[in-house]
């Protein structure tokens, strides 16, 4: 008789033995409070005899008797067959024993899944594990003892009778895992799928010699405090998969104080399998020591949207790529996915340092579709230190395989700290980049976007490196406050991208309206997207207001730049005074379409030399904006205006139906895509040129309009959003570069809606 046959017969009579053995001698106690002590059904614990039929014995006693502890007293308890776990029952591990597997042929076979081909092998089958399974409500495994695979699980695809993880979990509610140690898994120490309400204290995963330690599939209310993980693979993943034909919901999960290693892949990770979306996850305290691939890592493979993400106080060494977030186009579910996006992520005090060798650049790489871009992303006090060491190269976009979530699926990045593509509302407050070994790429290139923010950002220079800010097709770049490693300033390189830091004065500090008089008004900070710490949240009165207090170095006039954001769908006006004089009569503050998104309006008024008072106040019971901060520069020399309806128009009409225009009427654009006005503009001199463009719009959505200058594009889609009414004006910005002579400047409507009324544009 072979081996394998001795030891189902011995199972077999161990059976027989515990049923009547069970006649005989009753559990503990009964009730959900109950101890079954697995010795008490027959285990031996002696590391030799396969226990496995006991534990179930004890496992089905106290599911039977309503629930219960089965217990594991000091000693090694061999499992060489699957053990079934059920309802209401929680394995104690008590201090020194073991649960070990064994290396045979008999563990339960997989079960059959149609859903196999969305996701691997492993991550398709759950019942070739050590423990397994299905349905099951409040259970737990806690203690201090160990189950361990005893260096017999499979980390690829299992033959007959071979298990590949040591616990794996599907469609469970109620689960508890804290102060056992999990070792030696195979394929994954820990497997759970569909299973909600999870709290983890204490535990420990050893699988640095094999795969990954816990994989988190399609869950909701999770706790996770004091997580050791020592990994091959994946240390901690988020997943959402197909294997069990339908997407969940994913969300409030929290992790903390937790210690994660990965020697092969990803430390923290969200995919790659993301099928269903993620939301309200918080990650906080957490070390990661190790990662040949992210530490922290974040794709959306599969057309998942991963949003409301926060990490704070993380510190990683030796990791290979520091920050990941990538959308793809693999779409591997089983319904049909479109393509995800990413969105409204935080990152709170993270240092990376210690990394050897090659890196991954720390990237945001967005899809081309402006609806699958990677959107509303904060660092704050966020410091990496790369090894650097490369020589200089092109900044071209690098390759991409959309379908490979793999850091190494993108090209060698053309910056050494951060390269960010397709992605929009990007901020770094109080961040740094630093090498250990001189290296010639820029600090930071950011490719296609919009709204990119750096302030108080400090970027090593290499001694070779032509540029230390790089932004090629960014409609509103900002770097503000900013130096290198040196206390130089540091230089910006941008091409097809317009500055919305300090409009006419470029290295302006902004007067942040938390640090103002405030009257009938908050500081917050909930609404992405600010300046410096927050933002004002006046109260919704007549008469609140922000006073600024604004030096001048000499009298004369100045541009104030109001930057807000108004979520609403009305304008918000407000009366702007400097020094007690009012110098703008309800100046318009329209609809931003959203809080999140920040605009500016701009007034002239004198300055005195010295010390200014400037006040914003509401002027109706909505209250004024959102206000981020009050910038001031010298008005310099006039503007030149130029009249929409003096200028080249196509599909398009003048008209003086609804007042407030300025001239003798205004272009009204064809509800088409494509309807423009091109103006004939002069300048002195080549370079940089403010362009103002006053519209209205009566309608609610916003009507974006293609800006180019000489047939280059300068600003793809600038946003002209609802002003409330046809009769209110307001005003877009953008900065152009112009050739000295002659110049033509298009605005092109990129919707069927149109173009907004265009009244002049004003070029200074």
């Amino acid at each position: 008789m072979s081996e394998s046959a001795l030891a189902r017969a011995a199972s077999w009579v161990a059976a027989v033995v515990l049923a009547i053995f069970s006649i005989v001698v009753p559990a503990q106690s009964a009730g959900a409070l109950a101890v079954f002590n697995v010795k008490d059904y027959g285990a031996t614990g002696n590391g030799s005899t396969n226990d496995t039929a006991a534990i179930n014995a004890a496992i089905t006693a106290a599911n039977s008797a309503g629930g219960g502890t089965v217990q594991f007293p000091s000693g090694t308890y061999k499992s060489a067959n699957s053990i079934h776990m059920k309802s209401n029952v929680t394995i104690q591990l008590d201090s020194g024993s073991t649960i070990m597997g064994a290396s045979n042929d008999d563990y339960d076979a997989p079960e059959s899944n149609p859903n196999d081909d969305y996701q691997d092998y492993g991550h398709s089958h759950f019942h070739n594990a050590m423990i397994w399974g299905d349905r099951l409500t409040n259970i737990g495994f806690v203690g201090t003892g160990t189950i361990d695979g005893g260096g017999n699980l499979i980390t690829g695809n299992p033959g007959s009778g071979e298990a590949d993880k040591i616990i794996s979990l599907t469609r469970c509610d109620g689960l508890t895992v804290s102060g056992i140690r999990l070792r030696r898994g195979g394929h994954f120490a820990m497997l759970t799928n569909a299973c909600n309400n999870i709290t983890s204290d204490n535990l420990r995963i050893d699988t640095a010699s094999d795969r990954d330690g816990w994989n988190v599939i399609s869950a909701q209310n999770v706790t996770i405090r004091n997580a050791n993980i020592a990994a091959n693979d994946d240390a901690l993943a988020f997943k959402s998969d197909w294997a069990l034909g339908q997407t969940y919901a994913n969300g409030n999960v929290t992790v903390t104080d937790a210690n994660l290693s990965a020697e092969c892949c990803n430390a923290l990770m969200f995919g790659s399998e993301t099928c269903g979306n993620f939301t309200g996850y918080h990650f906080e305290r957490i070390s990661i020591n190790g990662s040949n691939k992210s530490g922290l890592g974040m794709v959306s493979m599969d057309g998942t949207v991963i949003s409301d993400v926060h990490y704070k106080d993380i510190t990683m060494t030796n990791v290979r790529a520091a920050i990941t977030e990538k959308i793809g186009t693999r779409r591997r579910c089983g319904n049909s996915p479109g393509v995800g996006r990413i969105e409204n992520i935080t990152y709170e005090n993270v240092t990376s340092s210690g990394q050897s060798g090659n890196n991954f650049t720390a990237t945001l790489w967005g899809e081309s579709n402006t609806s699958n871009r990677i959107r509303n992303v904060t660092f704050t006090n966020v410091d990496l230190t790369v090894p650097g060491g490369n020589g200089c190269m092109g900044t071209g976009v690098p390759s991409n395989d959309a379908s490979n979530y793999n850091p190494n699926s993108i090209g060698t990045r053309p910056a050494y700290g951060w390269y960010i593509h397709n992605a929009h509302d990007i901020k770094f407050v109080d961040s740094s980049v630093q090498f250990n070994s001189n290296d010639c790429r820029p600090a930071v290139i950011a490719n296609t976007g919009s709204t990119v923010t750096f302030d108080r950002f400090t970027a090593e220079r290499g001694s070779n490196s032509p540029n230390d800010m790089v932004f090629q097709t960014i409609t509103g770049y900002c770097v503000q406050n900013s130096q290198n490693t040196a206390g130089g300033a540091l230089r910006v390189s941008a091409t097809g991208s317009t500055d919305t830091c300090t409009p006419g004065n470029p290295g302006t500090d902004f007067l942040e309206a938390e640090d103002a008089t405030i009257s009938q008004g908050v500081v917050e900070s909930n609404h992405a997207g600010f300046s410096g710490t927050g933002f004002v949240n006046g109260d919704n009165v007549v008469g609140s207001y922000v006073q600024w207090s604004a030096p001048a170095e000499q009298a004369g006039n100045a541009t104030l730049t109001f930057r807000y954001a108004n979520g609403t769908t009305t304008n918000r006006p407000m009366d702007i005074t400097v020094n007690g004089v009012l110098v703008a009569d309800e100046l318009a503050f329209p609809p931003t379409g959203a809080w999140t998104t920040w605009q500016s309006v701009t007034v002239t008024a004198p300055l005195n030399a010295g010390a200014n008072t400037v006040r914003a106040t509401s002027t109706t019971a909505g209250g004024g904006p959102n206000l981020d901060y009050l910038d001031t520069a010298a008005a310099g020399p006039a503007p030149t205006e130029y009249q929409a309806e003096n200028a080249t128009i196509s599909q398009g009409v003048v008209e003086s139906n609804h007042a407030g225009f300025t001239g003798t009427g205004f272009v009204n654009y064809d509800n088409v895509v494509g309807s423009y006005v091109e103006f004939a503009v002069t300048a002195a001199q080549a370079g940089n040129a403010t362009v103002v463009l006053r519209f209205a719009n009566g309608t609610t959505a916003n009507r974006p309009m293609d800006i180019t200058v000489n047939g280059v594009l300068v600003s793809d889609e600038l946003a002209f959003p609802a002003t409330g009414a046809w009769t209110t004006w307001s005003t877009a910005t953008v900065t152009v570069p112009l050739n000295a002579g002659a110049n033509v400047i298009r605005t092109t409507s990129t919707t069927a809606g149109g173009g907004p009324n265009l009244d002049r544009i004003s070029v200074a």
